[in-house]
């Protein structure tokens, strides 16, 4: 690679190193710009629960995720038992996952806040419930079709997916103004449904 040609960055990612740091850091008050919340990764997750035992169903799972991820899912297996579902601890493909880090996290990020979002129905804003102690969030989408990735054929069969952003902080609110900071529109307080 000769010194004139650019290293591909996503846009996002460089939103993040030149304006969202400095920002951050002078919003919540922090020392050090290391104290600033930093998006480690993002896990895309589908549980297949009741249909476990659908290999086409199984398929569509997998083939979603791969198209609005753009890498391979993985199958999960169960950590406990759940009677209701038929389900014993160490059963395998009770759920798909995809673990994104890097380049790919950050365009996802970008294809979910700036498309993906604003194409759901009757959609107010992320609920502000979604945060676990650790300061990570979680969002539920109800269909998989709010994707431009997928065709009318893989919308055929719907389900909804559950998008996990794991993030280095010290509290739920540093974690969510760094979300906010990324583009994910919050419902306000006043808005309960």
């Amino acid at each position: 690679m000769s010194k004139t040609q650019k290293v591909y960055e996503p846009r996002l990612k460089a939103l993040y190193r030149e304006k969202i740091v400095a920002e951050l850091k002078t919003e919540l008050g922090l020392d050090n710009v290391h104290q600033v919340p930093k998006l480690e990764k993002i896990v895309v997750s589908v549980g297949i629960g009741k249909h476990k035992d659908d290999k086409r169903y199984h398929e569509i799972v997998v083939n979603t995720l791969r198209k609005i991820t753009g890498q391979q899912p993985i199958d999960r297996m169960a950590k406990k038992s759940i009677a209701t579902f038929k389900i014993r601890k160490g059963m395998n493909r009770v759920g798909v996952s995809v673990t994104l880090r890097g380049a790919r996290m950050y365009e996802f990020l970008d294809r979910l806040t700036n498309i993906a979002l604003p194409r759901v129905r009757d959609f107010h804003g992320a609920g502000a419930k979604g945060f676990d102690r650790t300061g990570n969030y979680s969002l539920g989408i109800i269909e998989q079709s709010v994707f431009p990735e997928l065709n009318f054929e893989d919308t055929q069969v719907s389900h909804g997916l559950q998008v996990t952003f794991v993030i280095t902080n010290e509290s739920r609110k540093h974690s969510r103004a760094l979300l906010e900071k990324f583009g994910i529109p919050f419902e306000k307080e006043g808005d309960k449904k």
